[in-house]
């Protein structure tokens, strides 16, 4: 049997820099619709119409700002607020059980608002913009009961929110 042997390439730094040229040109050389992309085009002309349903991750159809998201599962409600603008504090309606806590919230206008529910340390941010409403559903297990706990919405005014919490 022979002996396999693995063979070294070394290259001198003017190979290297050929190497370079090489791809960089080849990268250059890809046109737009080769490149993957993850944003829409940024030029007016190019932006989506409000008609036109949207691929965004944070968009869900049917989803409005002006009603509290519906419900997700068959737990309480402890708290459903529609077509706010601005930072609110809102106390939670019941006492915080073990268990799951999920926050759905919609937003339409042009920002990011940033929720979190104290005491619990869930926190989350939701990207916001002018023509389509953007969805989030955050959830947490908890492994003990809260007397009590507040909902905070820190949220641009040319921002209009709405959500729901339920355990």
């Amino acid at each position: 049997m022979g002996k396999l042997t693995g063979q070294t390439v070394v290259l001198p730094a003017r190979g290297l820099a050929v190497l370079a040229a090489a791809v960089a040109l080849c990268v250059s050389g890809c046109t737009e619709e080769d490149r993957p992309t993850s944003h829409p085009p940024t030029s007016p002309s190019a932006q989506p119409s409000p008609s036109k349903t949207s691929d965004r991750a944070e968009h869900v159809e049917g989803e409005t700002v002006s009603k509290a998201p519906a419900q997700v599962n068959d737990g309480r409600m402890l708290l459903s607020v529609a077509s706010r603008k601005g930072n609110a504090a809102l106390p939670l309606t019941k006492e915080i059980g073990i268990g799951r806590l999920a926050i759905q919230v919609n937003c339409q206008g042009e920002g990011t608002i940033e929720v979190s529910v104290e005491p619990v340390g869930l926190s989350f941010p939701l990207e916001c913009v002018e023509q389509e409403v953007s969805s989030t559903y955050n959830e947490i297990i908890l492994k003990r009961a809260r007397s009590e706990g507040t909902v905070r919405v820190e949220a641009p005014s040319s921002v209009r929110w709405a959500l729901t919490a339920e355990q």
